[in-house]
Protein backbone atom coordinates (compact mmCIF):
# COMPACT_ATOMS: atom_id res chain seq x y z
CA UNK A 1 0.00 0.00 0.00
CA UNK A 2 1.15 3.30 -0.85
CA UNK A 3 2.13 5.73 2.07
CA UNK A 4 -0.20 8.17 3.04
CA UNK A 5 2.18 10.94 2.98
CA UNK A 6 3.61 9.73 -0.62
CA UNK A 7 2.83 13.07 -3.09
CA UNK A 8 -0.55 11.82 -5.48
CA UNK A 9 0.36 10.23 -8.61
CA UNK A 10 -0.14 11.62 -11.85
CA UNK A 11 -2.69 10.42 -14.11
CA UNK A 12 -1.60 7.79 -17.14
CA UNK A 13 -1.65 9.16 -20.05
CA UNK A 14 -1.12 7.56 -23.40
CA UNK A 15 1.52 8.88 -25.97
CA UNK A 16 0.48 9.02 -29.70
CA UNK A 17 2.93 10.36 -32.57
CA UNK A 18 1.53 12.46 -34.64
CA UNK A 19 3.05 14.35 -38.08
CA UNK A 20 3.33 17.04 -35.29
CA UNK A 21 5.00 15.19 -33.27
CA UNK A 22 5.12 13.32 -29.98
CA UNK A 23 1.81 14.53 -28.02
CA UNK A 24 0.87 13.25 -24.21
CA UNK A 25 -2.95 13.30 -24.63
CA UNK A 26 -5.01 12.33 -21.11
CA UNK A 27 -7.80 9.36 -21.17
CA UNK A 28 -10.16 12.21 -20.71
CA UNK A 29 -9.02 14.51 -23.62
CA UNK A 30 -11.20 13.81 -26.19
CA UNK A 31 -11.56 17.41 -27.95
CA UNK A 32 -8.02 16.90 -28.02
CA UNK A 33 -8.72 13.66 -29.69
CA UNK A 34 -11.02 15.48 -31.76
CA UNK A 35 -8.92 17.97 -33.18
CA UNK A 36 -6.18 16.02 -34.13
CA UNK A 37 -8.45 13.61 -35.99
CA UNK A 38 -9.88 16.30 -38.02
CA UNK A 39 -6.36 17.71 -38.57
CA UNK A 40 -5.55 14.10 -39.93
CA UNK A 41 -8.54 13.82 -42.28
CA UNK A 42 -7.90 17.70 -43.36
CA UNK A 43 -3.66 17.31 -44.27
CA UNK A 44 -3.05 13.59 -44.43
CA UNK A 45 -6.83 12.33 -46.43
CA UNK A 46 -7.13 15.46 -47.95
CA UNK A 47 -10.93 14.98 -47.24
CA UNK A 48 -13.35 17.92 -48.78
CA UNK A 49 -14.29 20.89 -46.72
CA UNK A 50 -17.61 19.82 -46.45
CA UNK A 51 -16.94 16.06 -45.42
CA UNK A 52 -14.92 17.66 -42.65
CA UNK A 53 -17.63 19.91 -41.72
CA UNK A 54 -19.67 17.05 -41.39
CA UNK A 55 -17.27 15.26 -39.50
CA UNK A 56 -16.72 18.01 -37.15
CA UNK A 57 -20.67 18.53 -36.47
CA UNK A 58 -21.13 14.46 -35.91
CA UNK A 59 -18.36 14.67 -33.73
CA UNK A 60 -19.58 17.66 -31.75
CA UNK A 61 -22.82 16.10 -30.92
CA UNK A 62 -20.80 12.85 -29.43
CA UNK A 63 -18.53 15.30 -27.05
CA UNK A 64 -22.17 16.61 -26.04
CA UNK A 65 -23.02 13.32 -25.61
CA UNK A 66 -19.79 12.10 -23.51
CA UNK A 67 -20.60 15.11 -21.51
CA UNK A 68 -16.93 14.68 -20.41
CA UNK A 69 -16.26 11.16 -20.31
CA UNK A 70 -12.81 9.71 -21.92
CA UNK A 71 -14.07 8.49 -25.80
CA UNK A 72 -11.27 6.10 -25.13
CA UNK A 73 -13.13 3.56 -22.26
CA UNK A 74 -16.35 3.39 -24.25
CA UNK A 75 -17.74 -0.10 -24.81
CA UNK A 76 -19.96 -1.02 -27.88
CA UNK A 77 -22.82 -1.16 -25.62
CA UNK A 78 -22.30 2.92 -24.88
CA UNK A 79 -22.00 3.54 -28.69
CA UNK A 80 -25.19 2.20 -29.09
CA UNK A 81 -26.99 4.01 -26.42
CA UNK A 82 -25.29 6.89 -28.31
CA UNK A 83 -26.99 6.29 -31.20
CA UNK A 84 -30.71 5.42 -29.70
CA UNK A 85 -29.56 9.10 -27.69
CA UNK A 86 -29.91 10.57 -31.19
CA UNK A 87 -33.06 8.90 -32.14
CA UNK A 88 -34.76 10.25 -29.28
CA UNK A 89 -33.51 13.80 -30.17
CA UNK A 90 -35.63 12.91 -33.62
CA UNK A 91 -32.96 12.28 -36.22
CA UNK A 92 -33.79 10.46 -39.54
CA UNK A 93 -32.21 6.90 -39.61
CA UNK A 94 -30.26 8.45 -42.71
CA UNK A 95 -28.45 11.16 -40.19
CA UNK A 96 -27.99 8.10 -37.57
CA UNK A 97 -26.26 5.99 -40.24
CA UNK A 98 -23.89 8.69 -40.75
CA UNK A 99 -23.08 8.98 -37.30
CA UNK A 100 -22.38 5.83 -37.18
CA UNK A 101 -20.10 5.56 -39.71
CA UNK A 102 -18.41 8.69 -38.20
CA UNK A 103 -17.40 6.92 -35.23
CA UNK A 104 -16.71 3.82 -36.94
CA UNK A 105 -13.54 6.18 -38.87
CA UNK A 106 -12.83 8.50 -35.50
CA UNK A 107 -12.62 5.01 -34.04
CA UNK A 108 -9.81 3.71 -36.42
CA UNK A 109 -7.91 6.43 -36.18
CA UNK A 110 -7.91 6.34 -32.15
CA UNK A 111 -6.86 2.69 -33.17
CA UNK A 112 -4.06 3.84 -35.62
CA UNK A 113 -2.95 5.95 -33.36
CA UNK A 114 -2.62 3.70 -29.92
CA UNK A 115 -5.19 5.27 -27.92
CA UNK A 116 -7.38 2.18 -28.37
CA UNK A 117 -6.69 -0.91 -28.52
CA UNK A 118 -9.51 -2.27 -30.71
CA UNK A 119 -11.98 -0.15 -32.00
CA UNK A 120 -15.48 -0.96 -30.51
CA UNK A 121 -17.28 1.17 -33.05
CA UNK A 122 -16.70 -1.87 -35.45
CA UNK A 123 -19.11 -3.64 -33.83
CA UNK A 124 -21.90 -1.07 -34.50
CA UNK A 125 -24.22 -2.39 -36.79
CA UNK A 126 -24.11 -0.25 -40.36
CA UNK A 127 -27.83 1.09 -39.97
CA UNK A 128 -29.76 1.21 -42.76
CA UNK A 129 -30.94 4.63 -44.15
CA UNK A 130 -34.54 5.64 -45.17
CA UNK A 131 -35.66 4.01 -48.27
CA UNK A 132 -38.23 6.92 -48.89
CA UNK A 133 -37.37 10.01 -51.05
CA UNK A 134 -37.51 13.02 -48.95
CA UNK A 135 -39.45 15.48 -50.41
CA UNK A 136 -39.74 15.35 -54.07
CA UNK A 137 -42.15 17.88 -56.61
CA UNK A 138 -44.76 17.03 -58.77
CA UNK A 139 -44.31 18.66 -62.25
CA UNK A 140 -46.49 21.52 -61.86
CA UNK A 141 -44.99 22.60 -58.45
CA UNK A 142 -41.51 22.43 -60.03
CA UNK A 143 -42.99 24.99 -62.94
CA UNK A 144 -44.44 27.14 -60.02
CA UNK A 145 -41.55 27.18 -58.06
CA UNK A 146 -39.33 28.08 -61.77
CA UNK A 147 -41.64 30.69 -62.50
CA UNK A 148 -41.90 32.73 -59.42
CA UNK A 149 -38.75 35.05 -59.70
CA UNK A 150 -39.45 38.21 -60.97
CA UNK A 151 -37.74 38.24 -64.43
CA UNK A 152 -37.97 42.09 -64.06
CA UNK A 153 -35.17 42.36 -61.62
CA UNK A 154 -31.66 42.13 -61.57
CA UNK A 155 -31.84 39.19 -58.40
CA UNK A 156 -35.12 37.54 -60.16
CA UNK A 157 -33.09 37.24 -63.51
CA UNK A 158 -30.66 35.45 -60.80
CA UNK A 159 -33.15 33.66 -58.71
CA UNK A 160 -34.67 31.79 -61.69
CA UNK A 161 -31.06 30.95 -63.57
CA UNK A 162 -30.34 29.04 -59.85
CA UNK A 163 -33.06 27.00 -59.45
CA UNK A 164 -33.15 26.32 -63.10
CA UNK A 165 -29.60 25.02 -62.73
CA UNK A 166 -30.70 22.96 -59.71
CA UNK A 167 -33.39 21.41 -61.13
CA UNK A 168 -31.95 21.02 -64.82
CA UNK A 169 -28.61 19.15 -63.73
CA UNK A 170 -29.67 17.73 -59.86
CA UNK A 171 -26.68 19.34 -58.45
CA UNK A 172 -26.57 20.33 -55.03
CA UNK A 173 -26.45 23.34 -53.29
CA UNK A 174 -22.71 23.21 -52.60
CA UNK A 175 -21.76 22.05 -56.41
CA UNK A 176 -23.93 25.08 -57.86
CA UNK A 177 -22.13 27.77 -55.16
CA UNK A 178 -18.67 26.03 -56.77
CA UNK A 179 -19.56 26.32 -59.92
CA UNK A 180 -17.30 28.60 -61.65
CA UNK A 181 -18.12 30.17 -64.94
CA UNK A 182 -15.44 28.20 -67.43
CA UNK A 183 -17.86 25.00 -66.28
CA UNK A 184 -20.60 26.48 -68.08
CA UNK A 185 -21.10 25.82 -71.62
CA UNK A 186 -24.12 26.91 -72.69
CA UNK A 187 -23.18 26.66 -76.98
CA UNK A 188 -22.99 22.79 -76.39
CA UNK A 189 -25.96 22.81 -73.27
CA UNK A 190 -23.98 20.91 -70.41
CA UNK A 191 -21.86 22.09 -67.34
CA UNK A 192 -19.24 20.48 -65.10
CA UNK A 193 -19.80 19.82 -61.64
CA UNK A 194 -17.39 18.96 -59.00
CA UNK A 195 -19.10 16.79 -56.33
CA UNK A 196 -17.84 14.73 -53.07
CA UNK A 197 -14.31 14.39 -53.20
CA UNK A 198 -13.93 16.74 -56.23
CA UNK A 199 -14.90 14.51 -58.35
CA UNK A 200 -16.13 15.82 -61.75
CA UNK A 201 -19.34 14.81 -63.93
CA UNK A 202 -20.66 16.18 -66.89
CA UNK A 203 -24.53 17.14 -67.07
CA UNK A 204 -26.77 18.43 -69.41
CA UNK A 205 -28.62 21.14 -69.37
CA UNK A 206 -32.29 22.12 -70.90
CA UNK A 207 -33.08 24.88 -73.64
CA UNK A 208 -35.33 26.23 -70.24
CA UNK A 209 -31.89 26.27 -67.89
CA UNK A 210 -29.57 27.50 -71.41
CA UNK A 211 -32.36 30.49 -71.73
CA UNK A 212 -32.11 31.46 -68.13
CA UNK A 213 -28.25 31.48 -67.80
CA UNK A 214 -28.08 32.96 -70.82
CA UNK A 215 -30.09 36.07 -69.56
CA UNK A 216 -28.43 36.41 -66.46
CA UNK A 217 -24.63 35.68 -67.82
CA UNK A 218 -25.71 38.60 -70.50
CA UNK A 219 -27.99 40.67 -68.52
CA UNK A 220 -26.97 40.72 -64.79
CA UNK A 221 -23.97 38.97 -63.91
CA UNK A 222 -21.68 41.56 -65.27
CA UNK A 223 -23.20 44.10 -62.90
CA UNK A 224 -23.27 42.28 -59.68
CA UNK A 225 -19.61 41.20 -61.07
CA UNK A 226 -18.36 45.20 -61.13
CA UNK A 227 -19.56 45.94 -57.32
CA UNK A 228 -16.79 43.07 -56.49
CA UNK A 229 -14.11 45.56 -58.00
CA UNK A 230 -12.46 42.34 -59.68
CA UNK A 231 -13.44 39.59 -62.21
CA UNK A 232 -15.25 36.46 -59.89
CA UNK A 233 -14.61 33.32 -60.97
CA UNK A 234 -18.23 31.84 -60.02
CA UNK A 235 -20.98 31.14 -62.12
CA UNK A 236 -23.36 32.98 -60.04
CA UNK A 237 -23.04 35.52 -57.75
CA UNK A 238 -24.52 37.17 -54.55
CA UNK A 239 -25.64 40.88 -55.26
CA UNK A 240 -22.39 42.17 -53.66
CA UNK A 241 -20.39 40.63 -56.57
CA UNK A 242 -18.99 37.44 -54.08
CA UNK A 243 -19.76 33.85 -54.81
CA UNK A 244 -23.17 32.81 -53.59
CA UNK A 245 -22.81 30.58 -50.47
CA UNK A 246 -24.51 27.69 -49.94
CA UNK A 247 -26.55 29.05 -47.50
CA UNK A 248 -28.33 31.26 -49.38
CA UNK A 249 -29.02 29.21 -52.22
CA UNK A 250 -31.02 27.43 -49.48
CA UNK A 251 -32.78 30.49 -48.86
CA UNK A 252 -33.67 31.11 -52.57
CA UNK A 253 -35.50 27.92 -52.54
CA UNK A 254 -37.41 28.67 -50.02
CA UNK A 255 -38.60 32.10 -50.89
CA UNK A 256 -39.83 30.74 -54.23
CA UNK A 257 -41.33 28.17 -52.54
CA UNK A 258 -43.37 30.34 -50.50
CA UNK A 259 -44.22 32.23 -52.92
CA UNK A 260 -45.56 29.66 -55.84
CA UNK A 261 -47.45 28.36 -52.59
CA UNK A 262 -45.84 25.24 -52.02
CA UNK A 263 -45.49 23.57 -49.04
CA UNK A 264 -42.80 24.63 -46.40
CA UNK A 265 -39.92 22.18 -45.66
CA UNK A 266 -38.22 22.07 -49.12
CA UNK A 267 -34.73 22.77 -50.02
CA UNK A 268 -32.01 22.62 -52.75
CA UNK A 269 -32.01 19.03 -52.16
CA UNK A 270 -36.01 18.93 -53.12
CA UNK A 271 -34.50 19.92 -56.78
CA UNK A 272 -32.12 17.40 -56.68
CA UNK A 273 -34.54 14.64 -55.51
CA UNK A 274 -37.70 16.15 -57.53
CA UNK A 275 -35.22 16.03 -61.09
CA UNK A 276 -34.13 12.26 -60.23
CA UNK A 277 -37.49 10.92 -60.23
CA UNK A 278 -38.77 12.60 -62.37
CA UNK A 279 -36.01 11.33 -64.94
CA UNK A 280 -36.91 7.74 -63.51
CA UNK A 281 -40.38 8.13 -64.21
CA UNK A 282 -39.61 9.16 -67.97
CA UNK A 283 -37.96 5.77 -68.21
CA UNK A 284 -34.48 7.08 -68.11
CA UNK A 285 -31.95 4.35 -67.50
CA UNK A 286 -30.61 4.53 -63.87
CA UNK A 287 -26.77 4.24 -64.79
CA UNK A 288 -27.52 7.84 -66.78
CA UNK A 289 -29.50 9.01 -63.50
CA UNK A 290 -26.60 7.57 -61.47
CA UNK A 291 -23.71 9.43 -63.97
CA UNK A 292 -26.10 12.75 -63.05
CA UNK A 293 -26.57 12.79 -59.88
CA UNK A 294 -22.69 11.66 -59.09
CA UNK A 295 -23.84 8.29 -57.09
CA UNK A 296 -20.64 6.03 -56.60
CA UNK A 297 -23.08 3.54 -56.15
CA UNK A 298 -25.78 2.27 -57.97
CA UNK A 299 -27.52 1.17 -54.13
CA UNK A 300 -28.05 5.43 -53.66
CA UNK A 301 -29.62 5.69 -57.06
CA UNK A 302 -31.80 2.57 -56.87
CA UNK A 303 -34.66 4.25 -54.12
CA UNK A 304 -35.82 6.14 -56.80
CA UNK A 305 -36.66 3.00 -58.75
CA UNK A 306 -39.93 2.93 -56.63
CA UNK A 307 -41.65 6.11 -57.13
CA UNK A 308 -43.40 5.58 -60.35
CA UNK A 309 -45.40 2.05 -59.59
CA UNK A 310 -48.36 3.49 -61.64
CA UNK A 311 -45.71 3.14 -64.72
CA UNK A 312 -44.03 0.05 -63.78
CA UNK A 313 -47.82 -1.49 -63.78
CA UNK A 314 -48.34 -0.57 -67.42
CA UNK A 315 -44.85 -2.05 -68.62
CA UNK A 316 -45.71 -5.20 -66.73
CA UNK A 317 -49.24 -5.66 -68.16
CA UNK A 318 -47.68 -4.54 -71.63
CA UNK A 319 -44.61 -7.16 -71.46
CA UNK A 320 -45.79 -9.70 -69.35
CA UNK A 321 -46.24 -12.95 -70.71
CA UNK A 322 -49.18 -14.26 -68.97
CA UNK A 323 -50.41 -10.55 -68.44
Amino acid sequence: MPDPGDPPKRPRTRRIILDAGPLEVAPTATPLLVDRFLDHIRHERGLSTNTQAAYRRDLRDFAEWLAGRPAATLTVRDLGDYLAWLAKRGLARASIARQAATLRTFYAFLQLEGVVAESQAELLAPGRPDDVIPGTLSPGQVDRLLEAPDARTLTGLRDRAVLELLYATGCRASEVSGMRLADVHLQEKFCTCRGKGDKERVVPLGRRAVAALGRWFEEVRGRFSARAGGQPAWAVLSARGNRLSRMRIWEIVQEHAAAAGIPPGIGPHTLRHSFATHLVAGGVDLRHVQEMLGHASIATTQRYTHVDAGRLKAVHERFHPRR
